[in-house]
């Protein structure tokens, strides 16, 4: 069975795959005269400027929901993977890829909030709802929204629970069953709420986890700060096959940063769209631009601090891909969330590795909380006349039994598990937003449009001849009333 995992991860995330990621990026960086750029003070500006309603949710929570599925496992085991199979220089691809995506990240959160529809008293939207609104192609969105269940509950939520388990019994003595019983019975609590408390517990959670996490990495960083201009010139040096001691692993160092990258940002892959259809905002475009921002904070952030605590003090190891090892400064150590714990246990012996245990837990639980959210909004597309109750409770089961399972499983069949529904998801969703970039360039000069006759933009529809958004005419008309 492993076999088999591993032989269709290899064809989702076939060269097509990275090539298809980092052109996109470029291609809207272009498209949007690097947006990335030009509005950084806007997205900042964007954040706490709306208020939640009876049918959406704030832009500062539709943010921390989506930075709750971004910053996950992913930053901590995801980067020491990353620099265990490609070396330093997945780092720079993994900023690369953040950099880029975050015009694609953009481009898919604006068409989210463009074409969402009120279902089941709230706001709901994403690839699924796009595709078909936008693009025409109804099997298209079935199977996205069919590949999306699929991931959210079986695929992804088991790396997540894994990496809590594994990094708790790292640092004390309980075993992965107990923990997964645990993440399991709060994961519960939580998800029968619905998205309003999704909505509230990771307002509360993502700034106090990634805030502690970074204050962490930046104590650590201020006692090594003589050491960042050589780091960084080792991150860059590796990224093209200039460093001796990384030579012949420079297209591991693009694979593996691309792959590792995208798992943690998810740019481009189709999951935060959900999230930013969810916001209540006068344009679409302001969620399009708080959702870009979302990746720098995801990578560019809690990425990178990861990546300077392991790089200062050692700690990882780097393969060789014709075998054995490039560095073996940790023997025995398995890849993953460990090299992290033995970086931040090297400054504080007795703190560090319950530490990174406790943020491990907290980052991969709200993304396991994102997941879920995810996956009822594509419930919710296929059931047009409204999801019945026992299909919610059949989807939270699922899902449910999914991170109590991924918690006893193998780390690496875990871990090949999501890299395919990451896969399959961006596969999807790329070629989706490529084909439908009209509608979201559009409404972004328009956008600019207002901006530069000084007004708070509002969305109007029809003025930017964009059919199929039924919520927005809705509101023209109240408007007009």
């Amino acid at each position: 069975m492993d076999k088999i995992i591993a032989d269709i991860n290899d064809v989702v995330w076939s060269n097509a795959l990275i090539v298809l990621c980092l052109g996109t990026g470029i291609y809207f960086s272009i498209r949007t005269g690097f947006l990335q750029v030009r509005y950084l003070r806007e997205m900042i500006r964007l954040l706490f400027r709306s208020k939640s309603s009876k049918t959406g949710v704030s832009s500062f929570q539709a943010f921390t929901i989506a930075i709750a599925g971004r910053v996950g496992t992913g930053n901590i085991a995801g980067v020491a993977t990353a620099i265990a199979m490609g070396g330093p220089g997945a780092i720079f691809w993994m900023w690369m890829i953040a950099f880029l995506g975050s015009s694609s990240a953009f481009i898919e959160a604006t068409l989210g909030q463009m074409y969402k529809e009120v279902k089941d008293g709230q706001y709901r939207g994403g690839p699924a709802f796009y595709i078909e609104k936008g693009l025409g192609i109804k099997w298209y969105a079935v199977v996205f929204a069919v590949a999306t269940i699929l991931s959210m509950t079986l695929l992804l939520p088991g790396v997540q629970s894994n990496s809590i388990a594994v990094g708790i019994q790292n640092s004390f003595p309980i075993p992965p069953a107990v923990t997964g019983g645990v993440v399991t019975a709060f994961l519960g609590l939580i998800i029968f709420g619905g998205v309003k408390r999704i909505g509230k517990v990771a307002e509360v959670l993502v700034p106090f986890m990634a805030g502690a996490y970074i204050l962490m990495a930046m104590v650590i960083i201020g006692m090594n700060i003589t050491q960042v201009p050589e780091i960084v010139s080792l991150i860059v040096r590796s990224a093209f096959d200039l460093e001796p001691a990384f030579g012949g692993v420079f297209g591991m160092a693009v694979a593996w940063g691309v792959k590792r990258g995208i798992y943690s940002n998810e740019a481009g892959q189709g999951t935060a769209p959900h999230a930013a259809a969810a916001a209540e905002v006068s344009h679409p475009v302001k969620q399009g631009l708080v959702q870009a921002f979302s990746v720098y904070v995801d990578t560019l952030f809690v990425c990178t601090a990861t990546a300077f605590m392991i790089l200062f003090t050692g700690q990882y190891n780097v393969q060789n891909p014709e075998g054995g090892f490039l560095v073996e400064n940790l023997p025995g150590v398995a890849i993953g969330a460990e090299y992290t714990q033995q970086a931040v246990n090297t400054h504080f012996p007795d703190l560090g590795g319950a530490f990174v245990a406790i943020a491990l837990m907290l980052f991969a639980f709200t993304t396991i909380m994102a997941y879920y959210y995810i996956a009822e909004t594509n419930l919710s597309y296929l059931m047009k006349k409204g999801v019945h109750q026992w299909q919610l409770w059949l989807l939270r089961a699922c899902i449910m039994a999914a991170t109590f399972y991924g918690s006893v499983k193998t780390a690496q069949s875990a871990w090949a598990l999501g890299d395919i529904g990451v896969g399959v998801m961006a596969w999807l969703n790329i070629i989706a937003i490529l084909l439908l970039q009209k509608p979201a360039l559009r409404s972004l000069k328009d956008y600019q449009a207002q901006r530069k006759a000084g007004l708070d933009p509002v969305f109007n529809a029809q003025k930017s001849e964009i059919k199929n958004t039924e919520e927005w005419e809705i509101e023209e008309k109240v408007a007009t009333v």
